[in-house]
């Protein structure tokens, strides 16, 4: 640990707690600008990354740092940047990798032909081990990936994680789930026992910074054929989720699907999709028409 991250780690823990008032107008301003919930329930969560940013900006005062906070968009970049849990790895609930290969892009491509786009999103996006694993995915278990233009666009409201995807600079611990054959065929090792995604595979994908609750910031991305959003529905309360699946599903072509976590479900947020019961996995699909 350097000494000034010390002395930064030792003033933030000087700083009193939020009041109760403080806690609520920092949440509130939170929630309108990504539609995460947090509260007195997750209050040392928010403390300490408030603490940290006040320390960064050298100020003492709540009502000072949050003066700065709604004046300055990069101070609540920052801030928002360290909200988000960037938490995964490559390979991940495999199951619906398999779907997207064997039963999702086959009935993409009746409609399509030889050299057609097919356009994939993955948002959030984390620190690139998601998209990266669609791209491998398909290089290793979908035949007619040549026969098509396959564009992947990786997408995350945190700015700093998004320039860690492209870096593509992984611990071991990222390709845990990879067989070694992947791992030693797509990575390259480099400094500190990491590794690093080989230049072709960080070329096929794109990323870009998106808040999927703006339908602004997500309508620039364009429509995709089909759309991975994992593990993020959970930190929305019933409000922010039908505002995202509002714009997920016009960011969808018709007959586009969409791809949720594991234990996350469309039923009360949104009845504009029809379940799709794929052997693999359980997606959800845009009507072909409105």
């Amino acid at each position: 640990m350097t000494r000034r991250k010390a002395d930064l780690l030792a003033r933030a823990s000087a700083l009193s707690p939020l009041s109760a008032a403080d806690l609520t107008i920092l949440c509130d301003f939170l929630y309108s600008r990504t539609g995460m919930q947090f509260g007195e329930s997750k209050r040392y969560y928010v403390d300490r990354r408030v603490a940290d940013r006040m320390v960064e900006n050298d100020l003492v005062r709540f009502a000072d740092y949050f003066a700065l906070l709604r004046a300055t968009p990069s101070e609540a970049e920052q801030l928002i940047n360290s909200f988000t849990i960037n938490e995964t790895y490559f390979y991940r609930e495999e199951h619906q990798l398999a779907c997207l290969s064997n039963s999702i892009l086959p009935e993409i491509i009746r409609s399509k032909r030889p050299g057609d786009k097919v356009r994939i999103w993955s948002v959030p996006c984390s620190s690139g081990e998601e998209p990266y694993s669609i791209a491998i995915w398909l290089l290793e278990n979908w035949g007619l990936v040549d026969a098509y233009n396959v564009e992947i666009v990786g997408s995350d409201i945190d700015t700093a994680i998004v320039a860690e995807a492209l870096e593509a600079n992984y611990s071991r611990r990222a390709v845990m789930r990879l067989p070694p054959e992947l791992v030693e065929r797509y990575f390259a090792p480099v400094q500190g026992g990491r590794i690093r995604l080989i230049d072709d595979l960080r070329e096929s994908v794109t990323f870009t910074p998106c808040n999927i609750t703006d339908t602004a910031s997500v309508s620039r991305q364009g429509q995709f054929d089909v759309i991975f959003c994992r593990n993020l529905l959970i930190y929305f309360d019933a409000s922010a989720r039908v505002r995202c699946m509002q714009n997920l599903f016009n960011s969808l072509v018709p007959g586009g699907y969409m791809c949720l976590g594991h234990s996350e479900s469309m039923a009360r947020i949104s009845e504009r999709f029809i379940t799709r019961r794929f052997p693999e996995a359980i997606v959800y699909q845009r009507p072909e028409r409105v």
